[in-house]
């Protein structure tokens, strides 16, 4: 079957999904943009600072850019059904080859470089492992996020690697536009990218067609473990820019900096309307997600909520966020 004739069969495909929506279809549509809404008022009634442009841009915006940054790398295999588990570790182990390379190989901006090849080429090596031997993409980036950790471990000896490099730091931390971090910027640039890849190209295409029935899709002709490997490929790019820039930002890096990204990327990815369940959402709902993350975290440090009791919330909220995204239309039985 040709190329032109899969995308049409696809294209058929989804507008016969898009004339049956249910009432929990508005809900995913709409409930974030409600959640952040009511997030913000509650806020700013609750502290005067939270709506002034420094803490909204140098906390909030700031802050919430390297949890975007994984976001979206985890959004690409989720709405494929799959999902992929190694992102912390990925973060930490190119934030490693970067300040490594910075520090003892004197590499400067060029160490960035090397850190997001690297988290590509591990991110292609997740893809070639879950599509090609037909392994649960839980359980590859399960056992790639303790492979990744150990090797960080081994690399650093368990400790920090800082680095005295300020035009490496200048990349994340400067000002191209006056008021504006270039961390956000940076974000803001890869956030365009990535919601162009998944409306305007085949992959983008093709890795909703895999989340909405992946026999569909093989019937139509789509090479899947390509976009498969594709997924995790992009995935692992944004790790590696995501450590990359962190370890710009702090001018140091050390095995553990990723820790605690994978469940907030995950609650951001289903807060942001992408259902575990594939084929729903995409990138730029992502952002909705991470700015909902990143909202209540800024709010509550800003009320001063302990932080173990801001971790009670933010587990509250991945469950109901994926209670509410779940298409249960897809699946017959829950385990």
């Amino acid at each position: 079957m040709s190329e032109r004739t899969s995308q049409s069969a696809l294209r058929e495909r989804f507008e016969s999904i898009a004339e049956d929506r249910t009432l929990q279809d508005w809900v995913i549509d709409l409930g974030p943009f409600a959640l952040l809404a009511v997030l913000m008022v509650g806020f700013s009634i609750a502290s005067p600072v939270f709506l002034t442009f420094s803490n909204l841009v140098d906390n909030v915006l700031r802050n919430s850019t390297i949890l975007l940054l994984v976001s979206l790398a985890g959004t690409f295999p989720i709405l494929q059904q799959s999902i992929d588990l190694s992102i912390e570790s990925m973060v930490g182990i190119t934030g490693v080859i970067a300040a490594i390379l910075v520090s003892d190989h004197q590499f400067g901006a060029l160490a960035l470089l090397a850190a997001v090849l690297a988290g590509t080429v591990l991110g292609a090596l997740n893809g070639i492992v879950f599509a090609k031997f037909k392994i649960p993409s839980f359980l590859v980036t399960l056992g790639s996020l303790s492979i990744l950790s150990g090797t960080a471990l081994l690399m650093t000896g368990g400790t920090s690697v800082p680095y005295r490099n300020p035009g490496v730091r200048q990349i994340a931390t400067g000002h191209v536009i006056p008021g504006v971090p270039n961390l956000v910027v940076w974000g803001l640039l890869v956030y365009g990218a990535m919601v162009f890849v998944a409306f305007k190209t085949p992959f983008g295409r093709y890795c909703y067609a895999l989340g909405e029935n992946e026999n569909v899709a093989d019937l139509s002709g789509v090479d899947v473990d390509r976009y498969k490997i594709g997924a995790f490929v992009v995935s692992g790019l944004l790790c590696g820019t995501a450590g990359a820039l962190l370890t710009a930002r702090t001018a140091s890096a050390a095995p553990g900096m990723g820790s605690g990204l994978l469940l907030q990327s995950i609650a951001a990815i289903v807060m942001g309307g992408t259902a575990l369940t594939g084929g729903v959402g995409g990138p730029h709902r992502t952002l909705l997600g991470v700015l909902v993350i990143g909202v209540l975290a800024n709010g509550m440090n800003l009320v001063g909520i302990q932080s173990f009791v801001q971790d009670i919330v933010l587990g509250f909220v991945v469950i109901i966020a994926v209670a509410m995204s779940m298409d249960r239309r897809k699946i017959d039985i829950v385990k």
